[in-house]
């Protein structure tokens, strides 16, 4: 069976890089995006197993509209909302998501939360 590829979808790159480095060492492809590019592109293209999405992804761009983009193409991929802000509880299209995490140095959550998405996709 090949490795479990996850999409880190997040704006800021030292963040990318930090989860990039992270997962791989839990022996995971990694592949990411800065979220400028066309998600359904990004998808038909890396192929992921779950994906990791931002939802602050600069000024004009949220992750919780690429999210609602996703869920119209593919209701299975899970997906993990990432975020440094508890606010998008109080956002109904975060319900689309399978799980949530708040950024952290500490990547234990992240990382619980990747072992279950994966799970959840039986990869």
């Amino acid at each position: 069976m090949s490795q479990p590829k996850i999409l880190v979808v997040d704006d800021e790159k030292h963040i990318r890089m930090l989860y990039r480095e992270e997962l791989e060492a839990d022996d995971y492809t990694v592949v990411t995006s800065d979220g400028e590019e066309d998600i359904l592109e990004v998808l038909a293209r890396e192929t992921p197993t779950i994906v990791i999405l931002d939802i602050k992804l600069g000024v004009n761009r949220s992750g919780l509209d690429l999210l609602q983009e996703i869920r119209t193409k593919d209701q299975r991929i899970p997906v993990i909302l990432s975020t440094a802000y508890d606010s998008f509880q109080h956002d109904l299209k975060s319900i689309a998501a399978d799980y949530y995490v708040v950024k952290s140095v500490d990547l234990t959550e992240l990382k619980d939360k990747v072992r279950m998405a994966l799970n959840k996709a039986g990869a």
